[in-house]
């Protein structure tokens, strides 16, 4: 992405952010709006029902925005904050921020002891602050030393676990290496009750029935095999979505588990007993076949899985999309609309190119006939001085009514395509995929390319073929009424053999070149401009290596005057004009064919994409048919941030699930 892309995005979100706060600013001090601390609440977690992770643990961000600590947020803090939100170690930085009291950038031994005390509830396992671990990290009491942001993030990564054995070692007061159900229940929801699901929760004693001779007990083992399943969720979902997807039948046992759990990391990501664990509360209310659905392990991997309610559904793990035949046609004629409109507003773009074009492609040598035009600019002024300003225009009529179809059903047809071949989970296609349907896009075309080309093409010769030799004029009528329909696909072969490779170069030409020249995605929305080049770029080498074919396919099209060569079929058009003209007359009107083609695709596809945001389809996915990136939603983008707010309080909650609730009473613990 180019600084001047960086600077737009930061210029929106800046302007998000604006928005967010004068939305919620409640207070006004001095001429100048502030926020509450329900007001930040509102503006940072909109819509959260405060269940899994509370009001007052949300509360603690407010305590990090609030640096002044006046019980309200500037506007300059409220930015402060959301750029803080957005960095990759934010939950890290959090944490840190609110350990660090005195604001040194360094957290001494008392300042990580009476923050995290204060912030623990009171019926909470008390931590052992004198344990060896701590010492590893901090240093003996003669000998502790001050924790920097990077050595204090190691150490959070490591408390959890340092936690769990310590609560482990509380319960098991036999000193026997087990603790009962109800004291697994108790340190798992402790650590990890915002992660579970009320599947999981209901179901946390029953972890003792998983292997047989333990006595209705569970070992440190499974305490340790559950809490790593518990912090590696997010490659439990990835390796169960590969496997399940691999699975002719959708459904997966352990070692297809494990198999894909193999293949996915260089090194063994699970142990059998981990893989035992999720298939165990997966599988708790009915999987004795040994084989579990992606529905099975829904209620493990979403953390806000609910039980269905009375007459309503279970929640799935993947949001429903509208799909069937109905919507499918619905889709399609909607895309075939925006099409026609498209290429009618391309066509009439670039006509009088077309018809320079045309006009220098039909003009034999010197042998066979009369040399009228010297290049493209001089056929240009003289088709101004001979028939007028109008001129440049003969024939837009069966042009417009044929280019709606035409350039709509290239469209429609690249998109379905397109939609069919890419991949079903991440919409990427590879490249042959692309040039698949980019050649299909042009094949299906043909079909009213060429009746629409060859009256376009005899209108625009009429204009010289009456000066020079007094021919009558014909309208479009008569023109289709003389040729019959089997003359209306002459040179349909020649059409082909243009439109499939043109199409297989241009298609994918322009998706790359707005993904990977213009940078295309979610944080930067091309420009009219934009969409302008990375048409009209496409369209030059497409234009250019097609022109062979084009000045076949024109050839065999034109009624030959008395005098000129006569063809019959490509082949034979071919070799005579090899012959006659020399291999350069392949290559007749070329550059005029660019100045054509890119500029009007650049335009067909601009307006096609600004049509599609314009008019958007409700239910309808993403133009990645086209090859764009659409940007996410406002709503998806106004859900982001609360999501980010969940996320930067994972490292307080992997403390304890209750951190920041228990309100402190001694001055000491307030000022923590």
């Amino acid at each position: 992405m180019t600084k001047a892309d960086s600077s737009t995005g930061s210029l929106n979100r800046s302007e998000q952010y604006r928005q967010l706060f004068y939305k919620h600013a409640s207070v006004e001090k001095d001429g100048d709006q502030f926020l509450s601390k329900d007001d930040f609440l509102a503006a940072i977690a909109p819509g959260e029902d405060f269940k899994k992770i509370q009001r007052e643990q949300f509360g603690l961000l407010f305590k990090v925005a609030d640096k002044s600590g006046k019980g309200m947020v500037s506007f300059e803090d409220f930015v402060i904050f959301q750029n803080l939100l957005s960095k990759p170690d934010a939950e890290y930085e959090i944490a840190f921020r609110l350990f660090d009291v005195d604001g040194t950038g360094k957290i001494t031994f008392d300042q990580f002891k009476n923050v995290l005390s204060s912030n623990m509830p009171k019926d909470a396992v008390p931590f052992d602050f004198d344990c060896d671990w701590l010492k590893l990290y901090i240093g003996s009491k003669e000998g502790q030393h001050e924790l920097s942001y990077e050595e204090f993030s190691q150490l959070l990564k490591g408390l959890q676990g340092e936690r769990l054995r310590q609560e482990f070692k509380h319960y098991d007061k036999k000193q026997n290496g087990y603790i009962e159900p109800e004291d697994f229940k108790r340190i798992i929801l402790d650590i990890a009750k915002h992660k579970l699901s009320d599947h999981v929760i209901d179901h946390l004693p029953t972890l003792c029935n998983l292997y047989a001779g333990t006595g209705n007990q569970i070992t440190f083992s499974n305490v340790v095999a559950f809490h790593n399943v518990i912090r590696n969720m997010d490659m439990v979902e990835l390796v169960i979505r590969r496997a399940v997807e691999k699975s002719p039948n959708n459904r997966i046992s352990k070692a297809d588990f494990l198999n894909h759990a193999a293949q996915a990391s260089r090194y063994t990501v699970f142990t059998p007993m981990e893989a035992d664990i999720v298939f165990h509360f997966a599988g708790v209310d009915g999987g004795a076949s040994g084989t579990l659905s992606l529905d099975d392990f829904g209620k493990i991997l979403d953390p806000r899985w609910r039980h269905p309610q009375p007459e309503r559904q279970v929640p799935v793990i993947e949001p429903v999309k509208k799909s069937g035949l109905l919507f499918e046609i619905m889709e399609n004629a909607y895309a075939f609309v925006l099409g026609s409109i498209a290429g009618a507003v391309g066509a009439t773009a670039v006509y009088p190119i077309d018809l320079v074009k045309t006009r220098m492609q039909n003009q034999r040598s010197k042998v066979v006939g009369e040399l009228l035009y010297k290049n493209s600019f001089d056929c240009f002024k003289k088709v101004i001085k001979n028939e007028g300003f109008a001129g440049l225009y003969r024939g837009l009529g069966p042009q417009l009514v044929g280019v709606a179809p035409e350039k709509a059903i290239k469209l429609t047809v690249n998109d379905f395509v397109r939609s069919k071949l890419a991949d079903k989970k991440t919409g990427e296609l590879q490249f042959w995929q692309e040039m698949i349907a980019g050649g299909a896009a042009g094949g299906s075309q043909v079909v009213f390319t060429n009746p629409l080309e060859i009256v376009k093409i005899r209108l625009q010769i009429q204009g010289e073929q009456a000066k020079n030799t007094g021919a009558p004029r014909r309208s479009a009528i008569w023109i289709v009424k003389n040729l019959g329909i089997v003359g209306l696909y002459k040179g349909a072969s020649a059409c082909l053999l243009r439109d499939v490779p043109f199409s297989a170069i241009y298609f994918p030409a322009y998706a790359h070149l707005k993904r990977d020249m213009f940078h295309e995605g979610p944080e930067h929305k091309l420009t009219i401009t934009e969409l302008l080049m990375a048409g009209a770029i496409a369209g030059m080498p497409a234009a250019y290596f097609t022109t062979p074919a084009d000045v076949i396919k024109t050839r065999l099209q034109v009624e030959a005057r008395k005098g000129q060569t006569s063809y019959n079929g490509i082949a034979d058009a071919a070799r005579k004009i090899m012959r006659e003209e020399g291999f350069k007359a392949f290559f007749k009107g070329g550059p005029a064919r660019i100045f054509r083609s890119s500029p009007q695709f650049g335009v067909t596809l601009t307006v096609y994409e600004i049509l599609h945001q314009a008019f958007p389809l409700p239910g309808s996915h993403s133009s990645a048919a086209t090859g764009a990136t659409s940007s996410p939603a406002p709503q998806a983008q106004q859900d982001f941030g609360p999501l980010r707010s969940r996320n930067a309080l994972k490292m307080l909650l992997d403390l304890d699930y209750r951190f920041g609730v228990y309100r402190p009473t001694s001055p000491a613990a307030d000022k923590a």
